[in-house]
């Protein structure tokens, strides 16, 4: 049997048992409306672009700021109409960060002095001669007084929030020297994602002519150059590098070479795919190589070859097609594999993979990420897409299979995340990237956490479930090559269950939020937890039924948030309980965690680790919880965490830590510190270097 058609056995299989099981335990409701997730048909969505409309010249005003972060230096000569729709698209939806705007103009001939100095808050400088565009752009930095430079082609439209694109950049990576954006032609193709330099000088756009949709061009990556039609740049390090060199005046190659010597200087050269500029190539300068201005590139390819001859001896040959497995090929590339896209501010597994991910980039890695279910493009794909993921989404993945076919070569690591989803993925995997160690992460041991559902409800079906669960389990950590688990406790279990199977632990892994508001500005009780999640709507309805009652007799005014997505009917009723509040989903959990004085974990069953407990605990928010909740988590009970296995022993800790301020104190204190020793990147970052990155001597970044 193929390799493909092992993977569509076990999907269709994997699928009906999986449908089976949740049948049982959510309803028929919650599985179909999880079904309806998973299979909506995704359909590509083209690019909106905003074009101002061509109009007579009227007065119009720019943003303007006396202290600017950021200085957008516009090299004109001529073509006013460019220059104004240009200015125009900055008018019309002006960026968040104050800054300036600084036209030179190169001695144009047209009516561009006449009408440029009309516009209200711009900078309009003229020089006496045409010099080109190097010296021009030099000049405008010379008068900026922003902290970035902002290089601006006049024939361009950059698109709402391209400026606060770039910029953030710099925010989210501290090393990033020189930043470009992704160009757009008028027509919505892609001009170009970044340049690659061959080992003769010459330069690809990559991406020409593609789709801008396309998961190639789509994240935050190293590139050999940026175009200088848009990019972005340190004032400093553009005076420290020299600015533009005059060595390639009048124009062309310049800012291939700014972006070798911001390299040289030890900064990354990157492409921010979230700021869109649309770019009427060769508006201003024609398209014709072999005269005028455009001769000039000729001549400067062989004047940039000869001078940065060292740098382009490991380039690619010329005639090369670059592809992400060219791109990234001095850096070990890990492939990630879920069900789903993880949506960290819904659940914990979620944020784990995500920080996960994250962390594999900092050790140098080009993550990779693949979504099994062939789900579509949505915020969440563009949130991993500027940690600099690679990540995959319908329609641009046709299948699984081909998709593999065509990519799995370039991978040292396979991660696939939960048992159905390794299960399916292992022949593929074996098939065409053999060369990859495969590394099955567990998430949490699903047939513990089901075997525990079933002996809690006394349910011999559920059991008989578990127990094949446990059987396909068990097989994906016999095959692979390493398999992650969250905790110590399930370590020694599969210690006993998968003798001689490499297991590494490596749990939730969160940052340190800090200690919140003091105890006398909190109130209130909290669970967070998602309802796709089966021990949620237990837990919930257990401690609403069972313990909430003796806690108001003590509290009668105190409130209990509930929060988490897609609340099944039952826990939807829990709002007319007199003080249970039903949040549902809540995009953001800070107030809550900031702001709450007690968090509760009434778990019944389980296993893992809770991220619902690290979550509080990050946030310096004590927490109540059951053994199962805390089990696996190096917590004590009374100094980091207070345990309680039944609903009043359950009920008096919670009412015992919301009045005792010196407990809450301790608590608050030890839970900070065992999130930063066991729960942190560093306290994983050993284990992922030997499971996903053995041997790799990238630097970190």
């Amino acid at each position: 049997m193929s390799a493909e058609v092992r993977f569509l056995v076990e999907r269709i299989t994997g699928l009906l048992r999986r449908g089976m099981a949740s049948l049982r335990t959510r309803g028929w409701q919650a599985t179909l409306a999880h079904a309806r997730l998973r299979f909506e048909p995704v359909r590509a969505e083209a690019a909106e672009l905003h074009c101002p409309p061509r109009a007579p010249f009227a007065p119009f005003a720019v943003p303007a700021s006396a202290a600017p972060r950021a200085s957008i230096v516009v090299p004109v000569f001529g073509q006013l109409a460019h220059t104004l729709a240009c200015l125009r698209a900055i008018a019309a939806y002006p960026p968040a960060s104050p800054v300036e705007i600084i036209v030179v103009d190169d001695a144009s001939t047209d009516d561009t002095p006449h009408v440029l100095p009309l516009v209200d808050g711009l900078r309009y400088h003229r020089r006496a001669a045409n010099g080109g565009f190097i010296a021009a752009s030099n000049d405008g930095a010379a008068l900026a007084r922003g902290e970035f430079l902002v290089f601006l082609n006049n024939d361009t439209v950059p698109q709402p929030g391209w400026l606060d694109a770039l910029l953030a950049t710099f925010d989210d990576v501290p090393a990033a020297g020189l930043v470009g954006a992704q160009l757009l032609y008028p027509d919505g193709r892609l001009q170009e994602a970044g340049g690659v330099v061959f080992r003769d000088g010459s330069a690809w756009n990559y991406g020409r002519f593609g789709s801008p949709s396309d998961p190639r061009y789509g994240y935050l990556r190293d590139a050999d150059y940026v175009s200088g039609a848009a990019i972005a740049i340190p004032h400093a390090l553009f005076a420290a590098v020299g600015g533009f060199d005059a060595h390639y005046a009048p124009a062309y190659y310049e800012d291939t070479d700014l972006a070798f010597a911001v390299r040289a200087a030890g900064r990354r050269v990157l492409y921010q795919p979230a700021a869109r500029v649309v770019h009427d190539e060769g508006a201003t300068s024609g398209t014709d190589t072999g005269s005028g201005a455009k001769a000039a590139q000729v001549a400067n390819r062989a004047r940039f070859a000869l001078r940065r001859a060292a740098d382009l001896a490991d380039r690619p040959a010329p005639g090369t097609v670059p592809t992400p497995a060219l791109l990234h090929r001095d850096r070990p590339q890990v492939l990630v594999i879920d069900a789903l896209v993880p949506r960290p501010d819904h659940d914990s597994g979620s944020l784990r993979l995500v920080n996960l991910m994250r962390l594999l980039a900092e050790e140098g890695a080009h993550v990779v990420f693949l979504p099994a279910g062939r789900e579509g493009a949505s915020r969440y794909t563009a949130d991993l897409q500027r940690l600099g993921v690679e990540a995959w989404h319908a329609p641009h993945v046709r299948s699984i299979p081909s998709w593999m076919r065509e990519h799995g070569h370039r991978f040292a690591s396979v991660l696939a995340s939960r048992h159905h989803v390794a299960r399916e993925m292992l022949p593929l995997v074996r098939a065409h990237a053999p060369a990859a160690r495969f590394v099955f992460d567990s998430v949490d041991l699903h047939y513990l956490r089901e075997r525990r559902e079933a002996e809690l409800a006394g349910d011999a079906t559920l059991l008989r479930m578990a127990a094949r669960t446990r059987r396909h389990e068990l097989d994906v950590v016999a095959r692979a090559d390493a398999t992650l688990v969250v905790s110590d406790a399930e370590r020694r279990l599969l210690a006993q269950d998968a003798p001689g199977a490499t297991v590494e632990v490596v749990s939730n892994l969160h940052r340190v939020a800090g200690p919140g508001q003091p105890f006398a500005q909190r109130r209130d009780l909290v669970f967070v937890g998602g309802f796709q999640h089966p021990p949620n709507t237990d837990a919930v309805l257990w401690f609403v039924r069972d313990i909430l009652p003796r806690i108001h007799a003590a509290l009668p005014d105190l409130r209990f948030h509930c929060i988490g997505g897609h609340p099944p009917r039952e826990v939807a009723a829990l709002a007319s309980v007199p003080g249970v509040v039903v949040h549902g989903h809540v995009p953001d959990i800070d107030p809550y965690m900031d702001g709450c004085r007690v968090a509760v974990a009434p778990l019944r069953y389980g296993a893992g680790v809770k991220g619902k407990v690290n979550l509080s605990m990050a946030h310096g928010q004590p927490v109540v919880a059951t053994p199962c909740a805390v089990e696996g988590m190096h917590l004590a009970d009374g100094e980091d965490v207070l345990v309680a296995g039944d609903a009043d022993a359950f009920a008096d800790a919670v009412l015992r830590l919301y009045g005792d301020e010196a407990l809450w104190r301790r608590l608050a204190a030890g839970g900070l510190a065992n999130v930063a020793r066991h729960f942190s990147a560093d306290a994983a970052r050993d284990a992922v270097r030997r499971t996903l990155l053995p041997g790799a001597s990238a630097p970190v970044r």
